[in-house]
């Protein structure tokens, strides 16, 4: 019996992750295989970047070959096309078209959007980042195998300029908050395979966190969530220290962080609870394990 497999499809253009990595960050996909790996222990990860060119991508019958694929986030903008973002869409069809579990984070709800017929848009209210406030399951979201476990209202890591705006045929709309109609939603087609996505990062630590602050340094002062890089800077610094020792209690008091947050069972419940209700029934399905 082989090790479940999967596919992690990194969202940043190579531009995109030099930034980050400038920040003191690391590409989204490299953590994302890293927690996969941790909560499916035993798991591989490959890793993919259809924003790269010349990048070679799996075909339908690749895809099918793996356990599970999950989209990252990204800093780049799907409504502006081109070849950073087309080959990612057709990507994400591919993907849906195996019937291979999918799940996307935050750029990866919205290519999973539109690959299946929905819009994503700029959204009007703004930028939604460091965390995505009081995000409230929904009538379909309460009972969802996605959030047993979580809270019905909560708060999580979150960094995005976009939204879904329509949602694609088959979609229903699992979470939602103030600044996002669509913290989180299913996407199931007509041969019942299932795609869950969320606007937030339940992969993200906030070490990832520190670093996409510095990243997107210029524009947080510009859109006044910093008057100045030094407090940007010192802001950063906290949630570093907040990651190295989450009982720090004067910090986490002061950014209002509480255990669904700092308890990374519970920050991460919602890919768990894709691995173990999606990944692994279709493995199981599939003859793996």
């Amino acid at each position: 019996m082989r090790a479940p497999r999967f596919l992690v499809v990194e969202g940043n253009s190579p531009d995109g992750r030099g930034l980050l990595k400038a920040a003191g960050g690391r590409p989204p996909s490299e953590g994302y295989a890293e927690l996969l790996r941790e909560l499916c222990p035993g798991a591989l990860t490959d890793v993919c970047y259809p924003a790269d060119p010349g990048a070679n991508l799996p075909d339908k019958a690749g895809l099918e070959g793996y356990d599970g694929i999950a989209l990252t986030g990204s800093a780049l903008h799907i409504y502006d096309g081109g070849p950073h973002v087309t080959p990612q869409i057709e990507l994400a069809r591919a993907a849906l078209a195996s019937g291979t579990p999918l799940f996307g984070s935050c750029w990866g709800l919205q290519v999973i959007t539109v690959a299946a017929g929905g819009t994503v848009r700029r959204n009007p209210k703004g930028r939604e980042i460091g965390l995505g406030r009081r995000i409230r399951l929904t009538a379909e979201g309460r009972g969802h195998p996605m959030y047993a476990g979580k809270d019905e209202v909560f708060n999580a890591v979150t960094v995005h300029l976009d939204e879904v705006e329509t949602l694609a045929p088959g979609m229903r709309v699992l979470a939602t908050n103030a600044m996002s109609d669509v913290q989180a939603a299913e996407l199931k087609d007509a041969n019942g395979a299932a795609a869950w996505g969320v606007q937030y990062h339940p992969e993200y630590t906030l070490r990832d966190m520190a670093a996409t602050f510095r990243r997107h340094g210029k524009r947080c002062i510009e859109e006044g969530f910093f008057p100045d890089e030094q407090n940007l800077i010192a802001y950063s610094k906290e949630l570093e220290a907040i990651d190295d020792d989450p009982t720090i209690k004067w910090l986490t008091w002061r950014h209002a962080l509480d255990r669904v947050i700092l308890d990374k069972s519970i920050r991460t419940r919602e890919i768990k609870n894709w691995i173990d209700h999606q990944v692994m029934p279709k493995r199981q399905t599939r003859g793996r394990g």
